[in-house]
């Protein structure tokens, strides 16, 4: 592509933000509906695109999702409780298998037979600590993996997992993420300066924008934790700073101690529930691979979380921010956006090409 063509394209999205801001989501991929720890005895009610969807656990444990609709009444599913490996209505007490199929109901006559009703059941998955769901067409769902996340069985990565709900169109989001120019906003929560875009590669499934940066984070000591409770220990040195926008989700690798992620899950055209995990490698230490098994994943176990509280300040300002953006475009959805930052546009097309996919199909 040339740099005129790309001035072209970029100002074509630009012009046009109407088309972004009310896109739909392509359903053909795997979305994270909730943490696995957050499904447990009483099913959960998540809403997907405006799919409202019940999880539940049956008793040996396995996960599934219905509609949260019980067909005789329109209430809903979630607000009743699992028997064995049913789900009953709290209502009347109609029951369910995971299939969606209706298997009993309290009060049926000895000359009635059971209602020939059928709920949809949702394609679901549990990995890397996570519910998946595949709210499309269920035959496509084995084609398609959810986004592996390596670190969460990793015993040389620490996790921290913080939850995020934005009043926004998840394209806001999408934006932010794949943005590394506003660090500015982040303060004395930020983890990196100076960005400067040195490449972009874009294809119909991801977008991939690399930045040469500044870090403030080095973990090369035991003591390096520290930097994430007294900035005074930070010291900023140049790392590289890879960012992707692998549809539907995001990920982020800061030199070679942090990785970061972004887990989607599209409430509807005005909300956005995510998931943001964080990864700090320990591979700088060799002499910790030495120690046994047991001790290692204990270690994981006893820091998981320990960059909870950073995480959540993060968020917290990019939230104020991406709220703001939606507030403005539903208020004067004819102004357009000045932006100087090629991966906008580029994730702006693969966000457009992808919910044109799905009307297609």
């Amino acid at each position: 592509m040339t740099i005129s063509d790309e001035r072209i394209e970029s100002a074509t999205v630009a012009a046009l933000p109407q088309a972004v801001r009310q896109l739909s989501i392509n359903l053909n991929h795997w979305y994270v509906a909730a943490l696995s720890s957050e499904v447990k005895a009483q099913p959960v009610s998540i809403t997907l695109w405006e799919q409202a969807i019940a999880l539940y656990r049956d008793r040996q444990g396995k996960v599934h999702a219905l509609e949260d609709r019980c067909p005789h009444r329109q209430v809903k599913l979630s607000e009743g409780k699992v028997l064995g490996d049913e789900l009953e209505c709290a209502y009347h007490g109609w029951r369910f298998d995971g299939s969606g199929r209706c298997t009993a109901v309290p009060y049926l006559a000895e000359n009635q037979k059971l209602p020939n009703c059928q709920i949809r059941r949702y394609p679901v998955r549990e990995q890397d600590g996570f519910i998946w769901v595949f709210p499309g067409e269920v035959e496509k769902a084995m084609a398609v993996q959810p986004l592996a996340i390596p670190e969460w069985d990793d015993l040389n990565a620490i996790g921290s997992v913080a939850p995020m709900q934005c009043e926004a169109h998840y394209s806001f989001l999408i934006e932010n993420l794949m943005d590394m120019y506003h660090g500015h906003l982040h303060d004395r929560y930020q983890a990196w300066a100076d960005p400067k875009l040195e490449g972009l590669e874009e294809t119909e499934s991801f977008v991939h924008a690399h930045y040469q940066a500044q870090s403030y984070y080095k973990v090369n000591k035991i003591w390096s934790v520290v930097q994430l409770w007294f900035p005074a220990f930070r010291q900023l040195h140049p790392e590289p700073l890879d960012v992707s926008y692998l549809y539907p989700h995001w990920s982020a690798t800061l030199g070679e101690d942090f990785k970061i992620y972004c887990l989607l899950c599209p409430v509807n055209a005005t909300q956005t529930r995510a998931y943001l995990l964080h990864f700090t490698s320990l591979k700088a230490f060799p002499k910790l691979q030495r120690h046994p098994e047991w001790f290692r994943r204990r270690m994981k176990q006893t820091f998981f979380g320990s960059a909870k509280f950073l995480l959540d300040n993060l968020i917290r300002q990019d939230v104020k921010m991406i709220e703001q953006e939606q507030q403005s475009f539903l208020q004067h959805p004819e102004r357009r956006n000045y932006e100087l930052n090629r991966a906008i546009a580029s994730v702006q097309r693969l966000m457009q090409q992808q919910a044109w996919a799905e009307e297609r199909e």
